[in-house]
C-alpha cells in the first residue's frame, strides 16, 4: 500500500514537472514573439512619425513660397501697376504707383523689396531701394533669358529659387511676373525678393530643429522625443549645394555627405515629388535621414536624427520585454522546485499575464490610433488595406478631406487652435459617416472608408453625405481674442472597383491637388 502511494506521488510530481516544462517553453516562445512583434511595430511607427514630420516641414517651405508668389500676383493685378506700365512716362501715375508699392510692402513680412519695371527691366517704382529707379537691372543675354522665362510662365510667377541677393547680401526667394497689356503682350514686369529668414525661423520653432536644439526649454520639453536632437538640411539638387544648413558657413557650399550627393544625382531633374528615407554615418554617429524632393523648385529637404534617438523606444521596449521574459523564466524555475508554493505562484503568473495583456493592448492603441483626434492612423490604414476585401464584387468608396492652408492656421492662430480644428473635423466626419473607418493619413488630411453591400450605398448618396459634411466643416471656428477661423478644404472621392492598397491616398492627394479648394455640390468623384 505504501509503495502504491509512493508511486502515485511520483507520477503526480512527474506530471507537474512536465506541465511546468511545457509552460516554460510556451512562455519563452510567447515572450520572444511579443518582443519581435512590438519592436517591429514600434520601429515602423517611429519611421512613419519621422516621415510625417519631414512632410510637414516640407509643406511649410512650399506654403511659404506659395504665399509669397500669391502676394506678387496680387501686386501685379493692381490698377496702379497696369496704368503705369501702359503709360510709364506719366509722372502722376508714377507717383501713385510708388505710393502703392510702399504701402503694399508694409503688409509683407521679411520683404527685401518689391518693385515694378518696364519690359526692359528699367525700374519704375521700388519699395525700398530708391536709387534703383530709372536703372535697368538686366541687359543682353540675361535680359532675354529672363523675358523668355516669364513668357513661358504666362500669367504665373517665375520663381528663380533661393539665392544670395546682390543688393543685400542675404539669402532670399527671388521671383518675377510678367504684366500683360490689353493687347495680350507683355508691357512690363513686377519683381520681389523675400528673405528666407522668416522660413528658417518657422522651421526652427519646430521642436528639435537646428537653432532650437540649444534652447534649454525645448530640450526639457522634448527630452523623451525621438527628434529632440534632429537637424535639417535643404539642398539644391541640380548642383548639390546647401541652401539651409545648421552650420551657416556651409550654406552655398557643396554637399559633403556622400549619400546626400547621391540623392541629388538621382533626383535632379525628376518631374515628380519623391519622399524616402536612408541611413548614413558621420564619424562615430549613425543617422536616419528622412527626405522630400520638391520637384517644383528642385529642392531636397532632409531631416536628420541620430539612429539611437529614433529607435530609443524600440530598444527600450525590447529590453523591457526581454527582462519581463527572464522574470517569467525565473519565477517558473523557482516554482518548479518549490511545489508547496504552487497555488500562490500561479496567482502571480495569472496577474502578470493579465498585466502583459493590458500592456499589449495599450501598445496596440498607441500604434494604431492618432492620439489627438482618436482617428485611426497611417499604420492602421496600411494594415487595413493589407487585409481589405475590396474587389469588383465589393467596391469601396474612399473620401479625402484635406484642410487647406493648415500650416498658416497654426502660424496665425496657434497650435491649440489648429488642434481644435483637427478634432472638430474628425468629430464631424464621425457624425456624418457613422460606423465608418476614419483615418488621419497626414498632418491635415483625413480619409473615410465606406465599403459597399449589394451595390449600396449609391454614389449619389455618398456625395450627398460628403456635401453635408462639407457644409458643416465650413462653419467658422471661433478663437478667443483672435476672431474666427474660416476653414477651407480640398475634397476628393474615389470608388475603388478593384483591389485597394495604400496607393489610394496618393491618388486622392493627386485629385485634391489638381482640383484645389472644394466647392459645395462640385466634389471631384472618380471610379477606378
Amino acid at each position: 500500500m505504501a509503495k502504491l502511494k509512493k508511486k502515485e506521488k511520483k507520477k503526480g510530481g512527474t506530471n507537474l514537472n512536465l506541465v511546468l516544462i511545457i509552460q516554460l517553453v510556451i512562455m519563452v516562445g510567447l515572450t520572444l514573439f511579443i518582443t519581435k512583434a512590438v519592436s517591429t511595430r514600434a520601429r515602423d511607427n517611429a519611421d512613419a512619425n519621422m516621415n510625417m514630420t519631414t512632410d510637414e516641414r516640407a509643406q511649410v517651405i512650399l506654403n511659404y513660397v506659395d504665399v509669397s508668389e500669391r502676394q506678387l500676383k496680387d501686386f501685379s493685378k493692381a490698377k496702379q501697376v497696369l496704368e503705369l506700365l501702359e503709360d510709364p512716362d506719366n509722372e502722376d501715375l508714377k507717383e501713385a504707383a510708388q505710393k502703392f508699392t510702399r504701402d503694399f510692402a508694409l503688409d509683407i513680412p521679411y520683404l527685401e523689396g518689391i518693385y515694378m519695371s518696364k519690359w526692359d527691366t528699367t525700374v519704375l517704382t521700388h519699395s525700398s531701394m530708391m536709387g534703383s529707379i530709372g536703372k535697368a537691372t538686366r541687359q543682353g543675354d540675361s535680359l532675354k533669358l529672363l523675358q523668355d522665362a516669364m513668357v513661358d510662365r504666362g500669367k504665373e510667377v517665375y520663381n528663380t529659387g533661393i539665392m544670395v541677393s546682390p543688393a543685400s547680401g542675404k539669402q532670399i526667394v527671388s521671383m518675377y511676373k510678367a504684366v500683360y497689356g490689353s493687347n495680350g503682350k507683355p508691357i512690363g514686369l513686377v519683381g520681389m525678393g523675400i528673405f528666407t529668414e522668416g522660413l528658417i525661423n518657422t522651421l526652427d520653432r519646430i521642436s528639435g530643429a537646428n537653432a532650437n536644439s540649444a534652447d534649454s526649454e525645448v530640450i526639457k520639453k522634448n527630452e523623451n522625443f525621438g527628434l529632440r536632437n534632429s537637424f535639417y538640411y535643404m539642398i539644391k539638387a541640380s548642383d548639390a549645394t546647401y541652401i539651409f544648413n545648421d552650420d551657416k558657413d556651409q550654406v552655398g557650399e557643396n554637399v559633403n555627405i556622400a549619400d546626400l550627393r547621391k540623392l541629388c544625382e538621382k533626383y535632379a531633374g525628376t518631374n515628380k515629388d519623391v519622399e524616402g528615407q536612408l541611413q548614413y554615418s558621420d564619424g562615430d554617429t549613425k543617422y536616419i535621414a528622412s527626405y522630400v524632393y520638391m520637384q517644383k523648385h528642385g529642392w531636397i529637404f532632409v531631416l536628420n536624427a541620430p539612429k539611437n534617438d529614433i529607435y530609443a523606444l524600440v530598444n527600450a521596449m525590447r529590453m523591457f520585454l526581454l527582462a519581463f521574459g527572464v522574470i517569467i523564466v525565473v519565477v517558473t524555475v523557482v516554482f518548479f522546485f518549490i511545489n508547496k508554493r504552487q497555488e500562490r505562484i500561479n496567482k502571480k503568473l495569472v496577474s502578470t499575464i493579465a498585466k502583459n495583456a493590458q500592456t499589449r493592448q495599450s501598445l496596440n492603441t498607441a500604434m494604431f490610433k492618432d492620439v489627438l483626434t482618436n482617428a485611426n492612423n497611417r499604420v492602421s490604414f496600411s494594415m487595413d488595406m493589407e487585409n481589405s476585401t475590396v474587389s469588383a464584387d465589393r467596391p469601396c468608396y474612399f473620401l479625402m478631406f484635406n484642410i487647406l492652408g493648415f500650416s498658416e492656421i497654426n502660424t496665425r492662430y496657434g497650435n491649440d487652435a489648429g488642434d481644435r480644428l483637427l478634432v472638430r473635423t474628425v468629430d464631424t466626419l464621425s457624425d456624418i459617416f457613422t460606423g465608418r473607418s476614419i483615418y488621419r493619413t497626414g498632418s491635415d488630411e483625413f480619409v473615410v472608408m465606406i465599403p459597399t453591400e449589394a451595390g449600396q450605398p449609391a454614389p449619389e448618396a455618398v456625395l450627398n453625405d460628403v456635401n453635408t459634411a462639407f457644409r458643416q466643416l465650413m462653419v467658422p471656428e471661433k478663437i478667443e481674442n483672435m476672431g474666427a477661423i474660416y476653414p477651407k478644404y480640398k475634397i476628393a472621392v474615389i470608388k475603388r472597383n478593384g483591389a485597394a492598397d495604400t496607393s489610394v491616398v496618393a491618388q486622392l492627394k493627386d485629385m485634391t491637388n489638381r482640383k484645389g479648394e472644394a466647392t459645395y455640390g462640385m466634389i471631384d468623384y472618380r471610379e477606378m
